[in-house]
């Protein structure tokens, strides 16, 4: 029974993921106007009905991505050696990130591009914030011996660690990395923040 089961989630959370990614690609392609529940589930190979019983709207399966993802975080934050640094917990989480070649950083991008451009999204994404994106600030909270609610640090981290994961993904994408895996970009946005950004000098 519990074998089934476990088959049974497995294969609910390959559809949902499916259904998210073919969100992605067609509002990619085509701008999210003009994507509609029917087309995504067609993209995905499953009914229109299916593609319900996941998502209530096209905006809800494009941010189940990112939220997703900060699940991930979290669980891969909490499964971290409970004595390692923080900072150190968190780049290795941002560098297996960008690393995982199943990962298309550009649809990444998109949804970032998507949420900017669609108040429908932007709402669903305050929403989004106010649980998945909590969720990550309590488990630095956790590991930190702060408080979420009332101390700076973990918000405060939370955000610079999501500030500089969207920088790097955009410069990944972009023309302009000089040659730079995304590992590369990682470990210099680390590097940087732990310095606490210094005013760059030249020469």
């Amino acid at each position: 029974m519990t074998s089934s089961t476990g088959l049974r989630d497995r294969k609910k959370a390959a559809t949902r993921a499916a259904l998210s990614a073919a969100a992605v690609r067609l509002s990619r392609l085509h701008g999210l106007d003009a994507v509609t529940a029917e087309a995504i589930a067609a993209e995905a190979d499953v009914s229109t009905r299916t593609f319900h019983n996941y998502f209530p709207s096209k905006e809800d399966a494009i941010l189940y991505q990112a939220e997703s993802s900060v699940q991930e975080w979290v669980d891969d934050l909490r499964a971290r050696p409970v004595h390692e640094p923080i900072w150190d917990s968190l780049e290795a989480l941002a560098i297996a990130y960008v690393s995982d070649d199943s990962r298309d950083l550009e649809d990444l991008s998109v949804v970032s591009r998507l949420v900017e451009q669609s108040p429908a999204l932007m709402a669903r994404t305050v929403q989004m914030h106010n649980t998945v994106s909590r969720l990550f600030g309590e488990a630095i909270a956790e590991r930190t011996g702060t408080d979420i609610d009332s101390d700076l640090y973990p918000n405060l981290l939370q955000v610079a660690v999501g500030g500089a994961m969207k920088t790097v993904i955009e410069l990944c994408i972009s023309e302009n990395a000089g040659g730079r895996t995304p590992k590369q970009l990682v470990s210099e946005a680390f590097a940087l923040l732990r310095a606490g950004l210094p005013q760059p000098t030249h020469n």
